[in-house]
This record gives C-alpha cells, structure tokens and sequence, in this order.
C-alpha cells in the first residue's frame, strides 16, 4: 500500500454508515416489502440532509472538497454518525479539500526528555506516551512491567496494534477482553488515517497489518472509528495475575499526535495491590540485570 486512496475511503465510510441505519430508525416510512438496498437510499440520505440527490451522490463517491460545515453538520445528523464518526467525516473532508502539494502532519515519532522526565515522576501508575500509530515512545519503570508481553519482541518502538494481530495468541493471554481490543485497535487507526491519510509509516503499519492479518483485514474493512479516552482494561499479567484497572489518555496539546496514557486502580481495590506486587516484581528483575554473575572458581 504505497497510499491511501482518499475518494475510495470517502465512499467506503459514507456506504457503510448509509447501509447500517433502517427507515424506521430514521423516522421515514418503508414503502414496500422488497428494498434492494441495505439501509438508506441515497435520495434519502439527500432528503435528510436537506441537499440534492445528485450532490450527496457526488459526496458518497469520494467528493467532499468544498462541502460546506453546515453541509457536512447535516450529513452527519442524517447518517446519525457518532462524536468520533463526526470528526472523521471532517477529516476526510478536510484532506479532500487540501491542496495537492499540502500534506497533514504525521504522528510525532520522539518524545522530548521533559515529557520522560513527567513519565518517571508518576512513580505509582503505569504511564506511557504513544503516537497515532500506536507506538510506544516512552514508557515509565512501571508501565515496562505491566507490558512485558508486549515488549518482548525485540523490534522498536513497540507497536500495540502490531501485538494484538500479529501475535493473537499472547495478545489473548495478556488482554483478556481480546475481541475489544480487537475492534479498538483498528478503529483508531481508521480515525488516525482520516487525520493523517498521507502518513507513510502509517500507510506500511497499515499494509503490513492487512498482508499478514486476516482478522485485521476484517476489522478493517468494517469502517468502524471510535476514540478511546477512558475506561477500564483488564489485562493477565505473567508474573501477577489479573490486573483491572482504570485508564485515562489524554492528548498532549504542546506535542499534537501524542497522548498520554495512565493506568490506576482504586486504594485499598485488589488492583492496586496488583500493582504494588507489580512494583516490587519490576524492581526484582532490574536487580537481576544489574547485578554482576557470581564469580566462578
């Protein structure tokens, strides 16, 4: 995949999203028992939209360029597109709109010694920076332990997409609600393409994910973008056992493409004695690789 074709992801985002939603959900009558089509018709997304058939036409066949917000606010309450939806409808129509010789930022691939030094001060919570790729650029003594598994193949940076479809099984053993990973997983990336579709490492992460991934082939062709800001993650550890914890990613507004992500448990909650057994176990295994072999006579 040497570029990502913008009026083909147009099309394929706007179908998939026209094709999920009923009359019935849309408040208009189904005349006839024999529709040809999955969802919508066209004409009546337009109707919904408030603009011509022949225009929403255009728009679904990848021409978004000079669409207008209120255009594009309308097409969304049509196509009931959620918060995320929304933003990369825009991000579509923005790229379609952005000169040729014009390219949107690629995701940072560093991080600056400031921001490890704020990774190294959160002592008691598993904190890590990453990019839009998923790759992991900075990491807190704490968080190196938690994702062992993950860090465990050699090739830098680490790559949590890359974990959880290129190796399914220990991806499956360390998320335990692996399925949601799964769809989380490609779901940002498709968010991140409509931010970024002229990134190239994004675009060979891409390539490579479906050259070797059938099921990320499937996630991906599914359309689907959502953000994840919250939530909880219950994740296996080898060492410790089952970890539920809390997590928080918040974008780094001085580093646009970063996010900061932190894992915490509530006091007192089997969690956070987790993560004290995973403190001290981290602090065992630095000990091993320091200490010097015992002398041999």
């Amino acid at each position: 995949m040497a570029t990502m074709d913008l009026r083909s992801e147009i099309r394929e985002f706007l179908s998939s999203r026209r094709a999920r939603i009923t009359p019935r959900q849309a408040g208009l009558p189904a005349y006839g028992g024999n529709r040809r089509v999955k969802g919508l018709r066209r004409e009546e997304v337009a109707m919904l939209a408030g603009v011509s058939v022949d225009y929403y036409v255009r728009m679904e066949r990848g021409s978004l360029a000079g669409a207008s917000e209120g255009v594009l606010e309308a097409l969304a309450s049509a196509l009931q597109l959620d918060e995320a939806e929304r933003e990369h409808l825009f991000s579509l129509a923005r790229e379609s709109g952005a000169r040729s010789g014009r390219r949107g930022r690629s995701a940072p691939a560093t991080v600056r010694p400031a921001l490890r030094q704020v990774l190294d001060a959160i002592a008691d919570a598993p904190a890590w920076i990453r990019n839009g790729r998923h790759d992991v650029l900075a990491m807190n003594r704490l968080a190196r332990a938690l994702y062992a598994p993950v860090l465990a193949d050699p090739r830098r940076p680490a790559n949590t997409a890359r974990f959880v479809y290129l190796q399914p099984e220990a991806a499956r053993e360390f998320f335990v609600d692996y399925d949601q990973v799964v769809r989380d997983a490609a779901a940002m990336l498709r968010l991140e393409a409509g931010r970024n579709p002229h990134d190239k490492s994004l675009i060979a992460l891409v390539g490579e994910l479906s050259t070797r991934s059938e099921l990320f082939r499937q996630r991906w062709a599914s359309q689907d973008v959502r953000f994840h800001r919250s939530g909880r993650k219950r994740l296996f550890h080898p060492a410790v056992g089952l970890l539920e914890l809390d997590f928080e990613a918040m974008e780094l507004p001085a580093e646009p493409g970063l996010q900061l992500n932190v894992y915490t448990a509530p006091a007192d909650s089997p969690a956070a004695d987790g993560l004290k057994l995973l403190a001290s176990w981290a602090a065992d295994q630095e000990r091993l690789s320091t200490e010097e072999p015992p002398a041999t006579r």
